[in-house]
């Protein structure tokens, strides 16, 4: 027998699964199981952590009479109108793809109604528009379109936590700027200069932000332009909770600030404003280099967004009845942002006003506790469900995010449950 030829061996099927079997001459020193691939994943995989609010979620789904302030997700149903544009696309047997960068009355009624909201400059629907799966997979095309290894993108934290995975999956890398609740979770424009290095490519920034509900107003916007247009960055801005904003603040658009419409990649979506998020729809707007990038990626991947969805986000854009919903939607969200963020602080749990999404980000350091033990003894002892701040980076130790999308009936029985907690813990 030629000596190069494997040869199965007694000893290697004696008491072995097929795919643990060892072949003659194999010097490994113990057998490898080939069903455990964890060897052969990329380092770029192994890279990104898990995600740090899935456990409560799981410990959650095993109890009865949980009261969840965990899922960042609007309570409500779909408006009807937008319900019943779906259903008729449907019916009328439109179930086939779209084109890649998604139909072009929604890319055109994108731009439309950012120009009607904010003054947003013109955009080509053509080549300045790409409709996604969602902001995620926006992130996540931006990412792939623009980074090489080594490639640094300055992110705020605490943040959303695909923000992160989305660099490090393309091979870049993350440099944290942590921004602080004395600050009321603002960006310091000098932290993010101070972070710019040769290998900076881009600056990533999410207002309204998740978890901690804070903006930004348009003097600190126009200061971290001034930094953008100085070291020519690329500037992502996730802006998906724009219309979700309270008291006197108003939205502002990053891409209307002056030099800022062809260094930036406007990230938005359906999900939030419009209780859309099964429904899996978001868009991007930028210069045509960058958005053409992003569908070519977008074209291998997904070949285009969900047609029904595209449908239904097309009359949430146009149908003027809607904007009644959404307004009736953002005074409930304002009801219970005021209702949640003055029950905390009763109770003993310092929390900055936030004016935007819908999150409360409250400190927990009172208690004595990390976040991870304050927010596992709430869900074991009282049945309430809030996630570690840390789950959302640097600044986000000793707070836990609390979301109001949850009913009022329910966030006054948490709250309730809460007073009890911290009775015993506070």
């Amino acid at each position: 027998m030629n000596p190069q030829t494997p040869v199965w061996t007694p000893s290697a099927v004696t008491n072995q699964r097929p795919h643990d079997v060892l072949l003659e001459g194999d010097s490994r020193p113990a057998l490898r199981n080939l069903r455990d691939h964890n060897s052969r994943l990329s380092r770029r995989v192994l890279a990104v952590p898990p995600s740090g609010i899935r456990r409560y979620f799981d410990i959650a789904a095993t109890m009865s009479d949980v009261i969840s302030l965990g899922i960042g997700e609007p309570d409500f149903v779909t408006p009807a109108p937008i319900l019943q544009a779906g259903i008729a696309g449907l019916q009328a047997g439109h179930t086939a793809y779209t084109s890649n960068a998604g139909m072009l009355e929604l890319r055109a009624a994108v731009a439309r109604k950012l120009g009607d909201l904010y003054g947003a400059p013109a955009y080509d629907p053509e080549k300045e528009v790409l409709i996604t799966v969602g902001v995620s997979e926006a992130m996540y095309l931006i990412m792939q379109a623009i980074l090489d290894p080594g490639d640094e993108v300055i992110v705020p934290q605490p943040c959303f936590v695909s923000y992160t995975a989305s660099v490090i999956l393309a091979g870049g890398t993350v440099v944290d700027v942590p921004t602080y609740a004395a600050d009321d979770f603002h960006v310091d424009p000098a932290a993010i200069a101070a972070a710019i290095t040769p290998r900076t490519k881009a600056l990533l920034i999410g207002f309204p932000s998740n978890p901690t509900g804070a903006v930004m107003d348009r003097a600190g916007l126009l200061k971290i332009a001034q930094i953008a247009e100085e070291h020519d960055l690329i500037v992502i801005s996730d802006e998906i909770y724009d219309r979700l904003v309270y008291g006197d603040h108003r939205h502002v658009m990053f891409a209307t600030l002056p030099g800022m419409r062809d260094r930036t990649v406007h990230l938005g979506g359906m999900s939030k404003d419009y209780a859309m998020t099964g429904w899996r729809i978001g868009y991007a707007l930028g210069p045509t280099d960058l958005i053409g990038a992003m569908r070519k990626i977008h074209q291998y991947l997904i070949m285009s967004a969900p047609t029904t969805g595209q449908e239904a986000a097309l009359e949430a854009l146009t149908n003027p009845a809607v904007e009644d919903y959404v307004l009736e939607m953002v005074a409930s969200y304002d009801a219970r942002r005021r209702l949640i963020v003055q029950g905390l602080n009763d109770i003993g749990l310092d929390c900055f006003e936030p004016k935007g999404a819908f999150y409360a980000f409250p400190s927990v350091k009172r208690t004595g506790m990390t976040e991870h033990e304050f927010a596992e003894k709430l869900l074991l002892e009282e049945r309430v469900a809030v996630v570690p701040g840390s789950a959302f980076g640097a600044g986000g130790e000793g707070h836990v995010r609390c979301a109001y999308a949850a009913s009022m009936a329910n966030i006054e029985q948490a709250l309730e449950r809460m007073y009890r907690f911290m009775r015993r813990h506070g």
